[in-house]
């Protein structure tokens, strides 16, 4: 063991450094959903909900295609690890053709089925009219967040990761300026800024929802062509000319991206459209219950954050020890890598336990609200070390380009030991007592803890199958 700490402190070193920048990315992404939030349910409760429900259509539609754009990253990642950087330029073009095709896709989609599915949903009139304005103005931005989710998979994939984090900043400073200029008009920046508010701007409207959607819109933009112009001028990337002239679609090049990247994007999918589904199955227990899941399930997706940066560092490192014809090392990378996790959710548990009282006294002021709330955060702590170990074992998976497997082992973990156990518990079954709220949540316990054991199964296997075919 003693030899093996050297070995394990520098790409514990490496694994972390990629992983901070993707951490901070992250939390910045989430700062302009809060922002969203926050400042649309002060313009109204209709433009809060218009907010909520239009994002509830657009978040997992882009999930999908961004997930699905993130299988370059393992592709170029291989291709970096070789040395073969004339075949990285072409990767990362088809990565831009899919990303053309999908983001067109996604802002019809947006743009004129979103009316349907309200009317189907039953949503009341004045929601869903705010929030198709607020879908209209948000489709224009999607096939931005494609471009940019094709150029960031690519910088991962050669190891630079910083940037991601700086176009997320940059995101975020456009997004909460634009968001009040365009939700509160003139009158907000009357209120905010007195006299000393320009003539030219105190007559501009208020336009609530929809201005929340065109101001997501313009940073989704701002990110798109930042990380354009930051991949052509930025040196570290000039082993691959990636701007130099466009490479024509190449189905084979294509094919081989789907195959790996839409697999992700389904299970990103999958997981997403779990909870919601149990939200919507938790209703009937009433507004207390309702919010005090949400809330729960917010302050742990900010915790989640930190294993799930670990895991997307993970598939670069073990994609790049693969590409460099080294499979002993890509398999000590990857359970290194889940050892670190582990440690993360350790971390997290603690953080838990010291803060989760006050952080929720943040959210509300009910005093029911937050006893329940607590508890289920509580509750949580017992499933972060196997949802850190699933995250992580499936980032290892794709540095491995296995990822059809993983979506299977996904979509049997939550949809069937998941959210089947936790319905049986919630809603009771003869001889056992419903348990509400608690049982949806021990059956997102044992969805994970499914998860991460098929998981490390399959690592294994895989790992060993590589290890003997060098």
């Amino acid at each position: 063991m003693s030899s093996l700490s050297p070995r394990r402190r520098r790409e514990t070193g490496s694994l972390i450094r990629l992983a901070l920048p993707i951490y901070g990315a992250q939390l910045a992404q989430s700062g302009m959903s809060v922002a969203d939030i926050i400042m649309s349910g002060r313009a109204s409760a209709t433009d809060l909900a218009a907010v909520s429900v239009g994002a509830s259509l657009w978040v997992p539609l882009m999930l999908l295609m961004t997930g699905t754009l993130m299988g370059a990253t393992p592709i170029v990642a291989h291709r970096v690890g070789s040395g073969r950087y004339d075949r990285v330029r072409a990767g990362a073009h088809q990565a831009l053709w899919v990303a053309l095709l999908f983001g067109s896709l996604c802002a019809i989609t947006l743009a004129f089925g979103a009316r349907p599915i309200f009317q189907l949903m039953e949503i009341p009139a004045g929601v869903a009219t705010l929030a198709n304005d607020y879908l209209v103005a948000v489709a224009f931005g999607i096939p931005a967040v494609a471009f940019y989710q094709a150029l960031r998979a690519f910088s991962d994939g050669m190891h630079h990761t910083r940037p991601a984090l700086w176009m997320g900043l940059l995101g975020l400073g456009v997004n909460v300026p634009s968001n009040y200029l365009l939700i509160y008009g003139g009158p907000g920046l009357i209120e905010l800024f007195g006299s000393a508010t320009p003539g030219v701007l105190t007559d501009l409207p208020a336009l609530g929802a929809r201005g929340c959607g065109i101001a997501t819109a313009v940073s989704m933009w701002a990110m798109c062509l930042g990380m354009a112009w930051y991949t052509r001028q930025s040196r570290a990337y000039a082993p691959v000319t990636l701007w130099a002239s466009p490479t024509p679609p190449r189905f084979r090049e294509i094919g081989e991206l789907l195959y790996v990247g839409l697999p992700i994007g389904l299970a990103i999918f999958f997981e997403v459209t779990l909870f919601t589904v149990i939200t919507l199955l938790v209703a009937y227990l009433g507004e207390v219950t309702v919010a005090a899941h949400q809330i729960a399930l917010n302050v742990t997706s900010v915790l989640f954050m930190l294993p799930l940066s670990l895991s997307m560092a993970l598939t670069v490192r073990v994609s790049n020890r693969l590409g460099a014809g080294n499979p002993e090392e890509a398999r000590f990378v990857a359970w290194n890598g889940t050892a670190v996790g582990f440690l993360m959710a350790l971390l997290n548990g603690l953080l838990i336990w010291l803060f989760a009282e006050p952080v929720l006294s943040i959210y509300s002021t009910n005093v029911d609200v937050r006893t329940l709330a607590m508890s289920l955060i509580l509750l949580a702590m017992l499933f972060q070390i196997s949802d850190s170990l699933q995250v992580n074992l499936a980032g290892a998976l794709r540095g491995y380009r296995d990822t059809r497997v993983v979506m299977g082992i996904t979509l049997i973990s939550y949809w069937v030991v998941g959210l089947g156990v936790g319905h049986l518990l919630g809603r009771g079954v003869p001889g056992i007592e419903a348990m509400g709220i608690y049982g949806y949540w021990i059956g997102l316990n044992a969805g994970l803890t499914a998860a991460a054991a098929l998981l490390g199964w399959r690592l294994w296997a895989v790992a060993r199958r590589h290890g003997e075919a060098a």
